[in-house]
């Protein structure tokens, strides 16, 4: 092998060790973990390339290495709703891989990122042959709906405040997120789309927030300084103010 496919076989297995950090690919065998990252493949995106769309196939697994990827749906009349936004270390497109059906979502490029991508064919005979790896994807499954149970459930039951506090909570919660890391990259635009409310509406309400250290905004970024609040403002219900 020459030196530079060497160097840059090395610089691969270097990025793929944040897959190692993940929870669901951590307690892999050396030799497994080895296998798994002979599959993989690396991919460069730039912001707003489209990674699959909605109705495609499922043929890959996905793994953010760098950068932030934006699931998403929109309807035939161009509302957009975010669904969910998966940052560096984070799995996505687990669903239509492990079923076989079709892709329930897009999913963009929401910077530039670079994916580490496993093909179906491949990755699908591995699982079979590692049965805590595969519990490890029925957790990550159950998360996903549990995370898209509490969306629902604050859209159709809570106010503003409460919708946004929860969201803000949740996004700061996942396991690629290190908890004394309370900053979120994300746009007011965005987090409008993934709570269903207007902008300017998220806006005057991180303001308000804002006047109060609960929060402070940044260009691109919200972050949270105060979960004790914002979380009792979740836990209060559509009565809060």
């Amino acid at each position: 092998m020459s030196e530079d496919r060497k160097n840059g076989v090395s610089h691969f297995g270097s990025k793929l060790e944040i897959l190692r950090r993940h929870p669901i690919f951590s307690d892999l065998e050396p030799a497994a973990f080895d296998q798994l990252c002979r599959y993989a493949k690396l991919s460069s995106l730039k912001r707003g390339a489209a990674i699959f769309s909605k109705g495609d196939a499922g043929n890959n697994l996905f793994a953010v290495i760098s950068g932030t990827v934006k699931i998403s749906t929109s309807s035939a009349g161009g509302r957009n709703a975010i669904l969910n936004l998966i940052g560096a270390g984070g799995v996505f497109g687990e669903v239509a891989l492990l079923d076989g059906l079709e892709r329930t979502a897009d999913a963009t490029a929401n910077t530039d990122c670079e994916l580490c991508v496993i093909d179906r064919r491949e990755f699908i005979p591995f699982l079979r042959n590692q049965p805590a790896l595969a519990m490890k994807f029925i957790e990550l499954l159950c998360a996903r709906v549990r995370w898209t149970s509490e969306q629902v459930e604050q859209v159709i039951l809570q106010d503003l405040p409460g919708r946004l506090a929860g969201a803000l909570l949740r996004l700061t919660e996942k396991p690629q997120q290190p908890r004394a890391s309370r900053t979120i990259a994300i746009t007011q635009q965005e987090i409008s789309e993934m709570v269903g409310m207007s902008r300017e509406s998220i806006n005057k309400q991180l303001r308000a927030w804002e006047h109060r250290n609960w929060v402070r905004l940044e260009h691109g970024a919200i972050v949270v300084l105060d979960a004790t609040s914002l979380q009792a403002l979740a836990d209060a219900g559509p009565k809060s103010e």
